[in-house]
């Protein structure tokens, strides 16, 4: 019993260095929020508060920047204005007291419904082809089984730009540039390598005796596959997921080679947001606060699954 107990006191920390630990940790997640934290500040400045040195950290609130961000603007004279009727909403208030009228909505919105699109359409698409490719080289005897999964994962070791031009041509050839199909496929290409390598991991740590047993049972493979696999399987899928998502939504290089209009998504667009007289960053930080939400939802919806397929896996033998 004295020797558990000298044990257990030397493996468990003390009580200042677990303080010490979560203070670290505190600190550094502090410190990481902060550019986030400005980002989000901007989006309610006004033009004049955005651009001030030195820089404002009390202000007054403004919507401006939503109203540039959601809405294209044409700057008009006092008189014409005059004769205008009363403003239509918030955005066409703050205008006219710009001396400037709504001339109507802006490309934000059709930028940011093709990044949900292409970015979570490929990632379903990764996924699958991911799970079913990584159950095959967990599960049955492939040729060059090593081979050719380093293969696969030295596809994720080129950059962007090694291939983008030729790419670029092909995707020109056969008329997928500027389509949601063809960034959605590009996208897929390069995470499949990744879920196939996540997944594997995962895969491997479920017992081999679940699907036997269910094939005595009467299962097919397949069914063995959907009914118990999948099943256990659904922590490794959440967190490879989510790795998967944040590389399609926040990607820039391709976006902006292959698409520019159509197509385009919102990391290429949001740094073009002009207003008068140059760049406009009350809007610029509205778009990045907006196009922070979808991957802050889906990670925290998922946040138990993606700490445990970090931590653990998904089932320990």
């Amino acid at each position: 019993m004295s020797i558990a107990n000298t044990a257990h006191s030397v493996v468990e920390p003390s009580r200042n260095t677990r303080r010490l630990a979560g203070s670290l940790v505190v600190l550094y997640a502090v410190i990481t929020m902060i550019p986030l934290v400005w980002i989000v500040l901007t989006s309610f400045k006004s033009p004049d508060d955005a651009i001030s040195y030195p820089p404002k950290v009390f202000f007054t609130p403004s919507l401006e920047g939503f109203c540039n961000l959601f809405t294209t603007r044409s700057r008009q004279t006092p008189e014409f204005i005059r004769t205008l009727g009363p403003p239509q909403g918030l955005c066409d208030d703050i205008a006219r007291s710009r001396n400037m009228v709504v001339a109507g909505p802006s490309n934000y919105v059709p930028r940011f419904v093709n990044s949900l699109i292409i970015a979570f359409g490929s990632t379903v698409l990764a996924v699958a082809l991911g799970t079913l490719s990584a159950y095959g080289f967990s599960r049955f005897r492939v040729p060059l089984k090593d081979d050719l999964l380093f293969f696969i994962l030295s596809t994720r070791m080129m950059p962007p730009i090694a291939v983008a031009i030729p790419i670029y041509l092909m995707y020109r050839t056969i008329g997928l540039s500027d389509t949601r199909l063809g960034m959605i496929l590009l996208y897929t290409s390069v995470n499949v390598s990744l879920a196939v390598w996540l997944l594997k991991g995962f895969i491997d740590e479920i017992p081999r005796e679940y699907e036997e047993a269910a094939m005595i049972d009467g299962y097919t493979r397949f069914q063995a596959f959907v009914k118990v696999v999948l099943p256990q399987a659904t922590t490794g899928i959440a967190a490879t997921a989510i790795f998967c998502l944040i590389f399609a939504w926040n990607e820039y290089a391709f976006a902006v080679l292959l698409t520019s209009g159509n197509a385009q998504t919102a990391p290429p667009f949001i740094p073009i947001i002009i207003g008068e007289g140059g760049q406009d960053w009350p809007a610029v930080a509205a778009g990045t606060t907006l196009f922070l939400v979808p991957i802050v939802v889906f990670t925290v919806l998922l946040r138990k699954h993606l700490l445990r397929g970090i931590t653990f896996g998904a089932v320990r033998k």
